[in-house]
């Protein structure tokens, strides 16, 4: 059995969280210069050459390309056959979210008591850690800084099964409409669809961590994607809500079965400055 060091976790969760918050990755960055050549709208156009010039400027200066630099999420896909020594992987973490933030001046936004005191924490801990026991000898480490502005803009419908793809697609298409400008767009629209309540507001937020524009492998899920980013494109809201053709980059969708008498589905927004960064150790 392969052993992990709890150290080595702390310092490469505070590694990437500084790297998430000044690098914007490549499939984003590509997906903002291709909405920037298709884009109509004068003013959008010249929105996204802002936003282009902004990463351009936090990738050189090392400086975080929001001011919001987010709650700490991390997906951990944990090999079976690995042993973490030394220590609790969820300590570890949040040491390293601690250090990170500390180390790469990262505005700190998490708050105590968030419905009386709001007492700031001082380190942007806790993170918010999502595990998944997988094959192998392997620990993946997914750091997604996710800012308030798009996150409160989340929303859940149990829908009757009775509304089906059409009643998933008004849902989606609805909520993105009433959000506005709120979440920054261009943004990514994850999507869950089936499970439980909790299960698919979890694959929503899933759904952010692939590819920009990478289809869902199931062909008529994919096609469900496309037709949803077709219809949130003709919303006019455009690059920060001052109209124009690019609301959205992408939607992406996950699946899970369903009960015979629920479906739910999720909707998770993520903003333009669509951070995050990977590790396996």
């Amino acid at each position: 059995m392969r052993e992990i060091d709890v150290k080595e976790i702390t310092k490469t969760v505070s590694q990437l969280f500084q790297e998430a918050c000044y690098y914007l990755p490549e499939d984003v960055l590509n997906a903002l210069k291709q909405a920037r050549q298709t884009e109509e709208s004068p003013i959008g156009c010249n929105v996204l050459d802002k936003i282009i010039e902004n990463v351009d400027i936090s990738a050189k200066e090392q400086i975080p390309i929001c001011g919001d630099t987010g709650v700490a999420v991390v997906f951990l896909e944990i090999g079976q056959d690995i042993h973490i020594a030394g220590g609790d992987i969820y300590c570890a973490i949040n040491e390293g979210v601690r250090q990170g933030y500390a180390k790469g001046y990262l505005r700190k936004s998490m708050v105590s008591q968030p419905f009386s005191a709001r007492t700031n924490t001082g380190d942007n801990t806790p993170a918010v850690i999502h595990t998944t026991i997988v094959p192998g000898d392997k620990l993946k480490i997914i750091a997604l800084p996710k800012g308030a502005g798009s996150e409160n803009m989340a929303r859940l419908a149990m829908l009757s099964p009775a509304m089906g793809r059409q009643g998933v697609i008004d849902f989606v298409v609805n909520a993105v409409d009433k959000a506005g400008s709120n979440p920054c767009p261009p943004h990514i629209v994850g999507v869950g669809i089936g499970g439980t309540m909790e299960k698919t507001i979890i694959l929503a937020k899933r759904a952010l961590l692939r590819r920009v524009g990478e289809p869902n492998p199931d062909a008529e899920v994919a096609e469900l994607e496309t037709e949803i980013l077709e219809r949130v494109n003709r919303l006019g809201i455009g690059p920060a809500g001052y109209g124009g053709r690019a609301t959205a980059l992408a939607v992406h969708v996950e699946v899970f079965p369903s009960h015979i008498a629920s479906l739910p589905v999720a909707v998770n927004i993520q903003c333009w400055c669509a951070r995050q960064k990977v590790a396996i150790l």
